[in-house]
């Protein structure tokens, strides 16, 4: 794709509308976590070396189209300024005569930010009137916000055709990472897919299975696999109507000679608690009366094992339950590994999905991975093969 970065635009004086992600999580008036705050600033730097002005555009929560105090950007304005530091100016509407009055008050170098996005139902409806409503505020538009650029809306989509148009710092790091792991990867290819439920995923079990080499499945999602098998899974997590589909997959994977690696050895439980207790039994013994909570020694051994011949791994998903000791063991042992063959160069790691930052991070491997989505569903979509919006519109032709 074709797409121009901030390095193929002139933005000198220029009034640079970008689209960022500052949906964060506040609690009592105070952002609790500025991680989606910290990976904009790379953009808003360029933007102000440059010698533009830097206009915010953003949603928060779901309003749906009307102007709530609750979901006001004003209460982020705060943590946005400590992250750049730097005074940012704070519009009252993101269109009209508040937001064009602020955006004419800016030097080069000031930041501004617009209010809620989703304060008019225009965003989600990718209005063209609203689009060019925003449109009028600047001259260039630059998208920063990969984990919203599956949605086809006015922000998003719309307003990329009205102005010239290119990818910010951290929307070029996320589609240069995903091309990297999907689009032209280093074979071996392999994926770690994991979760709860084979219904949410199954677009992207269809579409890895004829691109990566080896495919491993963990979580619930692997008793629903291996109850496709014929294998009594006991009280486990396991959707048992999703049978056939389980079944029609491992068809399509041995039709594309991908090798999909389901547990051979699990660990269960009686319930799901902290330190409850457990038993490691091979796969097809689970008792009818415990539920599988994590793959075992031997299934960790062979998930090592396709990882020391791997060259590019894709991992969506924990493959136990991870929340909670014992049964966080697979996915803190597969994670270290790959993280330690990442350091040894011998690994390009690409992990993205909440549940999935959540576990890396709480084996200590997220530091080491080559590259972490905190996009979530522009994530996925992605690796379901999905043209995303935000995405198809920043492509000149």
């Amino acid at each position: 794709m074709a797409w121009k970065t901030l390095d193929d635009i002139d933005l000198a004086d220029k009034a640079v509308l970008v689209r960022v992600d500052l949906n964060v999580p506040v609690d009592g008036g105070r952002v609790t976590d500025k991680t989606r705050i910290e990976r904009i600033k790379p953009t808003v730097d360029h933007i102000r070396a440059a010698g533009g002005k830097t206009i915010l555009m953003a949603h928060f929560g779901r309003p749906k189209g009307t102007a709530n105090p609750e979901f006001s950007l004003a209460q982020i304005k705060d943590a946005v300024s400590d992250v750049l530091g730097l005074p940012v100016g704070f519009a009252e509407k993101c269109i009209g005569g508040p937001a064009k009055q602020a955006v004419a008050a800016m030097n080069a170098g000031d930041v501004l930010l617009l209010e809620n996005t989703r304060f008019h139902a225009g965003e989600e409806d990718n209005d063209a009137l609203f689009a060019a409503s925003l449109a009028a505020l600047g001259e260039v538009y630059v998208n920063d916000a990969f984990s919203a650029a599956h949605r086809a809306h006015a922000s998003t989509e719309a307003l990329a055709r009205l102005l010239p148009a290119a990818a910010g710092r951290l929307m070029e790091a996320e589609l240069n990472a995903l091309e990297r792991a999907l689009g032209d990867p280093e074979r071996p290819l392999m994926a770690v897919v994991g979760g709860a439920k084979v219904s949410t995923k199954l677009d992207l079990l269809g579409n890895l299975v004829r691109k990566v080499n080896t495919l491993v499945i963990g979580g619930g999602m692997a008793n629903t696999f291996l109850a496709a098998k014929g294998i009594e899974v006991g009280k486990s997590l396991a959707e048992h109507d999703m049978a056939d589909t389980a079944r029609e997959i491992l068809a399509k994977a041995e039709e594309a000679a991908c090798d999909i690696l389901l547990p051979v050895d699990v660990v269960c439980a009686t319930e799901f608690a902290a330190g409850a207790d457990n038993i490691t039994v091979p796969a097809d013994q689970c008792p009818a009366d415990r539920m599988i909570l994590d793959a075992g020694p031997e299934t960790i051994a062979q998930v090592e094992a396709a990882l020391d011949v791997a060259r590019t791994v894709i991992w969506n998903g924990p493959m136990g339950a991870f929340e909670i000791e014992p049964f966080d063991v697979a996915t803190n042992a597969a994670a270290r590994k790959a993280a330690e063959l990442t350091r040894a160069g011998q690994l390009i790691s690409v992990a993205g999905g909440g549940d999935t930052v959540a576990a890396l991070n709480k084996a200590g491997a997220a530091g080491d991975f080559s590259y972490i989505s905190t996009a979530g569903g522009a994530f996925l979509e992605w690796m379901e093969g999905k043209t995303l919006p935000g995405v198809a519109a920043l492509d000149p032709d």
